[in-house]
């Protein structure tokens, strides 16, 4: 069999270039994986069975507790004055919506208490399933390992919750700080609202970025219990003793990070492009195209996340290779 990059003028570009020194390269490689996933669309049609399998009955479920909320609450939300919210006097709309929150918070975190855990649970459940399904479709030989997959991939969904109570905290404190009896208390001033939005911007585009350095430990660790059979701690273990194929998966995480800002940007400027037409364009007409952008973002994550299993079977795949020593 041909080295990678010495076929013929003719032959089909190899899924993951090398160097001279014969190590994988990243988003190189990146780049030739997405055109391989992009040939095999049934990769992207599991994906979005099982995902769209799980999002839909839970937005079913929210959408029925959220009646269960408005119907208990639709009056004493109406004494706010929430729904007259005016940009124009920003810190009216400041106790309106704080007034809002103390009317939803009891029967929020009511239903919480048991949705969130059921949620969680039934992710964990999702996602081991269709993640191995996933696999299997793309690489036959993968064993069927459930239970470890379902394991770990709660464990992530959890890490995944703590740190959006983490980012929940720095923008509480961003407020406390910025609008409450930090430093526009102490100066006797006003609150500060361009620094409260300075906080915001800094406190989530950190947080994301760690998250996004961090989260390929808790992505890849199913895929090594998987490919490897190992157990679950020892899976966790793994992932972060990957050796010279770490910084390939760093690389090509934070990759998926950008782009995911990139989908979200665009996700955005599609939404508002109705706007300056919103007198033909209003009512059923302009609910139908936001949900034609999400669904056509929701479809491009999805294709990216395809894309990241892909890209990490194929790299462990040639580490692999390259730690095995050939036969003499």
């Amino acid at each position: 069999m041909p080295a990678a990059g010495s076929g013929d003028a003719g032959a089909a570009a190899p899924i993951v270039e090398k160097t001279r020194r014969g190590e994988a390269r990243g988003t190189q490689s990146f780049v030739h994986i997405l055109a391989l996933c992009w040939r095999r669309p049934s990769l992207l049609g599991l994906e979005l069975l099982w995902r769209w399998s799980y999002g839909i009955p839970l937005l079913v479920v929210l959408w029925f507790a959220g009646q269960h909320i408005w119907a208990e609450t639709a009056a004493k939300l109406e004494a706010t004055g929430v729904f007259q919210f005016s940009l124009q006097d920003s810190m009216q709309g400041a106790v309106q919506v704080s007034d809002a929150i103390d009317v939803l918070k009891a029967p929020v975190l009511h239903i919480a208490a048991w949705l969130l855990p059921l949620s969680m649970m039934a992710w964990a459940v999702a996602a081991g399933l269709g993640r191995s399904s996933v696999l299997r479709a793309y690489r036959p030989e993968t064993p069927r390992r459930w239970a470890a997959m379902i394991v770990l991939q709660l464990l992530r969904i959890v890490a995944l919750f703590g740190t959006l109570v983490v980012w929940f905290v720095a923008i509480r404190w961003a407020a406390l700080f910025a609008l409450g009896s930090g430093a526009a208390s102490d100066a006797g001033d006003e609150p500060n609202l361009v620094l409260y939005c300075a906080l915001v911007i800094i406190f989530s585009l950190g947080i994301f970025a760690v998250w996004a350095l961090l989260s390929w430990i808790f992505s890849i660790a199913p895929l090594l219990a998987v490919l490897e059979g190992r157990g679950i701690a020892n899976s966790l273990v793994r992932s972060l003793r990957l050796g010279p194929l770490r910084s390939k998966l760093v690389e090509i995480n934070m990759v998926m990070g950008i782009v995911k800002l990139a989908l979200i940007v665009l996700a955005m400027v599609f939404s508002a492009t109705p706007l300056p037409f919103e007198e033909v364009v209003h009512g059923a007409s302009l609910y139908a195209w936001w949900a034609v952008v999400t669904v056509l973002y929701l479809v491009a994550s999805d294709f990216f996340q395809v894309a990241r299993v892909v890209a990490f079977v194929e790299l462990w795949g040639l580490a692999v290779q390259v730690d095995t020593p050939s036969a003499p």
